[in-house]
């Protein structure tokens, strides 16, 4: 009997991508409990260990680079369109060495959330790769690049790589995809936090009437001047440790010891960026959100459209939120009938679609595979 490896590479464009890839990773290794599992991803190794309920190899390294980010709400075109030049100047070279490594690795299964290099390897060294996400970097490029003449090889480069994996799961809610030959649609992929709202509150020492709401934009820096705002009452606002506020009305999340689902969960209210990840876990968990409009991501249309079909949710302008004028849209929120979560059974699914190479890995040798 063989332990089925799957080799799982993570963008690093945000923490989105591991909010999506670590439920269905977690779904697997409980189907699978000898399976070995090598993650390769730019994130710290603890946000992986936060989110990965199994053990795995950590590769620190970068396949993607996703959008060059002024801040979480502006893209970098310039520094963005010059990356992908660069990168595809030499595109038959970098998937010769990465077909190379994936054989050397032997993995079973090649999972990708979202890169498409590892797929263009795979494909090239004969290992099967399956996609995961709600968006893909091709739809993305053809929406900012189209009309520039040196584009359209690139683009052409990059579906071909999509098109060579055995299949894209969609997550729902996502991009279109109407130029993917093998996408399919999934639910909602979401972990569900623990509720530890009075612990919380005990640890933070709030007044009874005071509101708890986290300022969390994904992992891509982003840093509001709390300092400048309006005094509040009756609202604490928990923000990143790296932004050294010391206030009486917010606190650092990160030294509160909790699991940032956790954290989530036990919120009175979330303050974001439109992100798959974020959208997806407070619907799913039940938090109220306020969301700030990116800039120029087209991504945003079809998460903010679910949102406001699955939760206690509106939008605020970019001149709100630097100014601090959110009591009025918090208010709101928490006096709006919260409707009933969604169901994150998209991670069961994508393990289903997954289970076919890994049981068949896993058969004892001379027994014959159990039909997909």
């Amino acid at each position: 009997m063989h332990a089925p490896h799957l080799f799982v590479d993570i963008s690093a464009h945000g923490f989105g991508h591991l909010a999506q890839a670590a439920p269905v990773i977690n779904a697997l290794a409980a189907r699978v409990p000898m399976l070995r599992l090598t993650v390769r991803s730019g994130l710290p190794q603890a946000k992986l260990h936060e989110r990965l309920r199994c053990g795995f190899s950590h590769l620190e390294a970068r396949s993607d680079f996703g959008y060059v980010m002024l801040d979480a709400m502006r893209v970098d075109l310039a520094a963005t369109a010059e990356a992908y030049r660069r990168q595809h100047a030499d595109w038959e070279q970098l998937v010769d060495e990465e077909a190379r490594f994936l054989a050397d690795l032997r993995p079973t299964l090649v999972l990708s959330d979202v890169a498409y290099l590892p797929l263009a390897g795979a494909a090239r060294a004969g290992i099967p790769s399956v996609a995961l996400c709600s968006l893909n970097w091709a739809e993305l490029f053809a929406h900012f690049f189209a009309a520039a003449d040196w584009a359209p090889p690139i683009h052409q480069q990059m579906l071909a790589a999509y098109n060579s994996a055995e299949f894209f799961l969609r997550l729902t809610p996502g991009m279109a995809m109407t130029d993917l030959q093998r996408r399919r649609c999934i639910a909602p992929v979401a972990a569900l936090g623990a509720d530890r709202r009075q612990a919380l509150r005990r640890q933070l020492a709030c007044h009874a009437n005071e509101r708890l709401v986290l300022i969390a934009f994904g992992g891509i820096d982003t840093r509001l001047p709390i300092a400048d705002w309006p005094q509040t009452t009756g609202i604490r606002w928990l923000v990143p440790q790296a932004w050294r506020l010391r206030q009486a009305n917010t606190a650092d999340f990160e030294p509160l010891g909790l699991p940032m689902i956790d954290l989530l969960r036990s919120v009175d209210a979330v303050i974001a960026k439109p992100g798959y990840g974020t959208f997806a876990e407070a619907a799913c968990n039940a938090t109220p959100l306020l969301y700030v409009r990116r800039q120029e991501w087209p991504e945003q249309d079809c998460l903010i459209e679910w949102l406001h079909a699955h939760a206690t949710c509106a939008e605020i302008g970019e001149a709100e939120l630097r100014a601090g004028c959110l009591q009025p849209a918090l208010a709101d929120l928490w006096q709006r009938p919260q409707p009933r979560p969604p169901l994150p059974t998209g991670a069961d699914e994508a393990a289903t679609a997954l289970m076919p190479w890994l049981a068949a890995a896993a058969t004892p040798v001379g027994d014959p595979p159990s039909a997909p």
